[in-house]
């Protein structure tokens, strides 16, 4: 799946807490659009076929010995070779001091060159998730998303129907809300799909007859969460349009799905009508989802007990 987002350079030094050693041109205007990292090695010594100029240059222990023991005239080539290239940006790791070769070269190439006290290998895994996560191919979708025993579930439905009103009953029973009305869905790996809030509406909510609500002000900190894993999707109908459906199981033995960004989610349809107590409905949701990721089925144990076969299926609803 291409990826068409990039992350600027200014935001980067801001969320890991990077110190700026040389800021040659406008960070704001220096994009990164990879999710990765290089730790030049072979690269150094010339070898320059595989370099990705998208990534960052991550300089560490083993480089700066390196380049140490390197007369400065072949210290300056093999730096200069690499920013030639022209990088988005060096950054020294464990708060190392960039040789002037580089200071001079990453002048000439406008390369921004950054510090941080980190370890080379800490920093490395901690920039990739980072990366991972902005960089994440990411689509919207109406509905409300909710943290229920540590499961992310999505409730969606027409207009009117409730989701918003369903989430503040869980809010009150002790779970957390991460995003209502709007949910920013990201791919951050192939198994994993992340969910929040855009930020100018974040822990906003709207009740009819009521208006906007900050669920943070009413309900505390506790009541709110940024991001949260989408375990589920949770369907809100009308009984009518439900009860008239041929698709639906009472049983509740094949597992259905729906695919978000070519990732399989769990996807289950609950019916509405007056009387129905939808946040307790959800919160058994989330408990049988749990139960069901480490193998236990209710129905097919009661099918089995009974001495009746069952076919292990899967079906998927696309959206």
């Amino acid at each position: 799946m291409p990826n068409n987002f990039a992350v600027s350079l200014v935001k980067l030094i801001k969320d890991l807490s990077l110190k700026v050693l040389l800021s040659p041109t406008d960070p704001n205007q220096i994009l990164i659009s990879s999710n990765n990292a290089s730790v030049p090695g072979l690269e150094l010594t010339g070898f320059l076929d595989f370099f990705d100029k998208n990534k960052i240059l991550i300089f560490g222990t083993a480089e700066h010995v390196y380049l140490e023991k390197l007369e400065a005239l072949k210290r300056f080539d093999a730096v200069d070779k690499l920013l030639a290239l022209n990088p988005p940006a060096i950054i020294m790791t464990c708060t190392i001091n960039p040789h002037k070769e580089i200071i001079s070269s990453a002048k000439t190439h406008s390369v921004h060159v950054l510090s941080t006290p980190n370890e080379t290998s800490a920093f490395v895994t901690t920039l990739i998730s980072y990366l991972n996560l902005e960089l994440a191919p990411r689509i919207t979708r109406h509905g409300v998303l909710v943290e229920v025993y540590g499961e992310g579930l999505l409730i969606t439905g027409d207009s009117g129907i409730g989701k918003s009103e369903t989430a503040v009953e869980l809010i009150k029973r002790g779970h957390r809300l991460v995003a209502d009305d709007v949910v920013e869905i990201r791919r951050v790996s192939s198994k994993t799909l992340i969910g929040t809030s855009p930020s100018n509406i974040k822990y906003f909510m709207e009740l009819r007859g009521i208006g906007i609500i900050n669920t943070r002000s009413i309900f505390g900190m506790g009541s709110v969460k940024s991001v949260e894993k989408i375990d589920a999707v949770i369907q809100l109908e009308e009984w009518e349009n439900w009860s008239q459906s041929k698709t639906h199981d009472r049983m509740g033995i094949v597992d259905k799905y729906t695919s978000i960004l070519g990732i399989d989610v769990s996807f289950l349809r609950i019916p509405v009508r007056p009387g129905r107590n939808l946040a307790i409905i959800i919160e058994v949701i989330a408990m049988n989802l749990r139960q069901r990721k480490i193998g236990q089925n209710a129905a097919k144990e009661l099918l089995s007990n009974l001495g009746m076969g069952y076919k292990d299926d899967k079906d998927k609803d696309e959206e």
